[in-house]
C-alpha cells in the first residue's frame, strides 16, 4: 500500500459511502472498507472486484474500531445516523492520532462533535471536520468565499434550489433521529444562537439567478449550515431555504431513492445553491450549480481528506470546511463537479 494514502471509509456500503470509495480510488487513495454490517461489507467487496481490505466494526466495540483504523492515514465516516456513529468513530480517530472527516447533515450530531471534541482534538493536534458534505460543508465554503475580506456580516442566507430530492435510506433515518431529538420542533439560527420553535415554516419566493429564476421555497428549512457557518464567522442571522418541490419529495414516504441517470452514476437531480451575505447595506453572493447532491458530497469529502493529508489546512481541532480550508481555492478545485460564481 502507498504510505499515507490509506483511508478507512466507515459506512462504505451505503449510498454515499460507495461513491466516496470510488472517488478515493480515482484520487489514488487506498480505501479500507469498514462499517457495522460484515455481510454488506463482504458483498460490496465482491461487487467491486479485486482485493479489498474489509474490516467490520460495530460502533459499540472500541477494539474493533481501533482495528478498522489501524494503519490508516485518516478516517472518513459516511455512516448515519451520526448521532450514533460520530462520537465512537471520533474517539477511535483520537486514539489512533489520525484526522476524522464525516458527511453528517444532522444538526444535533454536528453540535455534539463541536462541543464534545473541540478541546480534546485541539490539545491532541488532531483535525476533526464534521459536515463535509453538500449540506453543511458546501454552504459554509460558499458563505466564506462570498465574505472575502469581510470579518463579519449581519446576515447569511443559503437558498437550495433543488429540482427534486430523492432521499436515500440514510437521509430518511438521519432525519427521523433529528426530529426525535428535537421533539418534532423546528430550529433556526437567530440572534446569534440556535433556537427551537413550533412555528410553521414560512413560504416565500426566492430570486434564484437565471435560468432557474424565482422559485417557491420554504424559509427556515434549516440545514447543517446553521452549525458550520457560525462556528467560525460572527454572523448573528444564518438562514437556509429549500425549494418547495424538493421539500415535498423529502416528506413524501413513497419518494424513491436516487437512481443513476448517466454513465457516472449520477441521478438526474440538478441543484443551484445561492449563498448571500449582507453587511451594512452591502451584499455579496456565491453560487454553485451541479448535478446530484449525493454525488457532489463525495468529491467534497475526498478533497478535504487530500488537503488535510497534504498539510493545506488553517486550523487543528474541530473545524468546519470554511474555517480550515481556503474556501475559494477549495471550491475552484471542484470545477469538474460544480460551476462556481463569486459576486463580491
Amino acid at each position: 500500500m502507498t504510505a499515507g494514502r490509506m483511508v478507512t471509509v466507515y459506512g462504505a456500503y451505503g449510498h454515499t459511502g460507495r461513491v466516496v470509495v470510488a472517488r478515493l480510488r480515482d484520487r489514488g487513495f487506498v480505501a479500507v472498507l469498514s462499517g457495522r454490517d460484515a455481510g454488506k461489507l463482504k458483498a460490496l467487496a465482491a461487487e467491486l472486484g479485486g482485493e479489498w481490505d474489509v474490516r467490520p466494526a460495530p460502533v459499540d466495540d472500541p477494539a474493533a474500531l481501533d482495528g478498522a483504523l489501524a494503519g490508516a492515514a485518516a478516517v472518513l465516516n459516511c455512516a448515519g445516523p451520526f448521532a450514533t456513529t460520530a462520537a465512537p468513530v471520533v474517539e477511535a480517530a483520537l486514539r489512533a492520532g489520525i484526522p476524522y472527516v464525516d458527511v453528517a447533515a444532522e444538526i444535533e450530531a454536528n453540535i455534539d462533535t463541536f462541543t464534545g471534541f473541540g478541546d480534546r482534538a485541539r490539545a491532541a493536534g488532531t483535525i476533526v471536520v464534521p459536515a463535509m458534505a453538500f449540506y453543511g460543508g458546501l454552504g459554509d465554503l460558499l458563505v466564506t468565499a462570498a465574505m472575502g475580506e469581510w470579518t463579519s456580516a449581519d446576515e447569511a442566507h443559503i437558498a437550495y434550489g433543488l429540482s427534486s430530492w430523492h432521499p436515500t435510506a440514510g437521509t430518511r433515518a438521519a432525519g427521523a433521529v433529528s426530529r426525535e431529538r428535537r421533539g418534532g420542533r423546528g430550529v433556526r439560527y437567530t440572534e446569534g444562537r440556535l433556537q427551537y420553535h413550533e412555528d410553521a415554516l414560512p413560504a416565500l419566493d426566492w430570486p434564484f439567478p437565471d435560468p432557474m429564476g424565482t422559485r417557491a421555497v420554504l424559509g427556515e428549512f434549516t440545514m447543517a449550515d446553521v452549525v458550520t457557518v457560525p462556528s467560525h464567522l460572527p454572523i448573528p442571522e444564518v438562514r437556509t431555504y429549500m425549494t418547495v418541490v424538493a421539500a415535498r419529495d423529502l416528506s413524501a414516504p413513497d419518494t424513491p431513492a436516487p437512481a443513476p441517470a448517466d454513465t457516472n452514476g449520477r441521478s438526474a437531480q440538478t441543484f443551484l445553491v445561492d449563498a448571500v451575505v449582507r453587511s451594512g447595506g452591502r451584499e455579496r453572493r456565491a453560487l454553485a450549480r451541479g448535478t446530484d447532491i449525493y454525488a457532489v458530497t463525495a468529491p467534497l469529502a475526498v478533497e478535504a481528506v487530500d488537503r488535510i493529508l497534504t498539510g493545506r489546512t488553517r486550523a487543528t481541532g474541530v473545524a468546519s470546511a470554511g474555517r480550515i480550508f481556503d474556501a475559494p481555492d477549495f471550491l475552484r478545485a471542484l470545477s469538474a463537479h460544480i460551476d462556481l460564481e463569486l459576486h463580491r
